[in-house]
């Protein structure tokens, strides 16, 4: 299994094509403007950028993963992409807003990530994003450490790999730095997972591969088949799994000189 940084593009934009799905329902918070120049932190293989920059604006995504960047560079040649770390970012030029979707959950700095997006702006620019609240696949992270820790011993829960904070939480880092909060919304959003009674294991297959460092590829199988046994009948609805995800929308904006 591969870590975030290692994630294969082509497996991302064929499975998880979702999260940019999902993702275009954030940009009328952004409401971008003809002739703006906007930031995307968290890019992926590019395809939010691309749907910003049909409003006319210069938009310049970045990402950790240099695999999803070249991704991202041979998709949309006439966009600019370059290969950075959200937490410890420089940018030679402001924004007028930076945006942000799905990736600061995975940013354990976020004071640093915040302070990026704060050198980042214009005064008077706006931070818009969108990632991981408080609670989020909390069934599946429960079910996943209760099995690691019964096959091995070990405190899962030291493995977590993201960030969940709450609104407040978020929001007082924001306001420690100088912005104001516009508005920041909670919200649950069950996600349908694809290749049915597998949902899971595809899953933990993209997503799990902090938990499963140093332990064989049969072990992790196994333990894959017992999670997702104590998942399903939890998150099973229809046709398929909904994870349970629970977002966090926020708007802010670094007040004008």
């Amino acid at each position: 299994m591969k870590s975030i940084n290692q994630w294969q593009a082509q497996e991302y934009d064929n499975q998880l094509a979702f999260v940019s799905e999902y993702g275009k329902s954030l940009i009328p918070w952004l409401r971008p403007t003809e002739g703006e120049s906007i930031l995307d932190l968290g890019c992926g293989t590019g395809d939010l950028t691309q749907e910003i920059s049909q409003y006319g604006v210069a938009v310049t995504g970045i990402d950790a993963s240099s695999d999803m960047i070249a991704q991202a560079k041979k998709k949309f040649p006439e966009l600019e992409f370059w290969e950075a770390d959200g937490q410890q970012f420089e940018t030679e030029r402001q924004y007028d807003a930076v945006f942000s979707n799905a990736a600061l959950h995975w940013m354990r700095k976020p004071r640093n990530v915040v302070d990026g997006v704060w050198h980042a702006l214009k005064p008077g620019g706006r931070f818009v994003a969108e990632f991981g609240g408080k609670g989020n696949v909390q069934i599946i992270v429960n079910a996943l450490e209760e099995v690691l820790e019964r096959h091995t011993g070990i405190k899962a829960s030291e493995r977590n790999p993201w960030y969940f904070p709450t609104i407040a939480q978020y929001s007082t880092l924001l306001e420690d730095r100088g912005f104001v909060v516009r508005q920041a919304y909670h919200y649950d959003r069950p996600t349908k997972l694809a290749d049915g009674e597998d949902g899971i294991i595809g899953w933990l297959a993209h997503f799990g591969d902090d938990y499963f460092e140093g332990f064989s590829s049969e072990q992790v199988k196994e333990w894959c088949q017992e999670i997702s046994e104590i998942v399903i009948p939890k998150l099973w609805k229809n046709d398929a799994i909904y994870a349970d995800y629970k977002r966090i929308r926020i708007e802010a904006f670094k007040p004008g000189v």
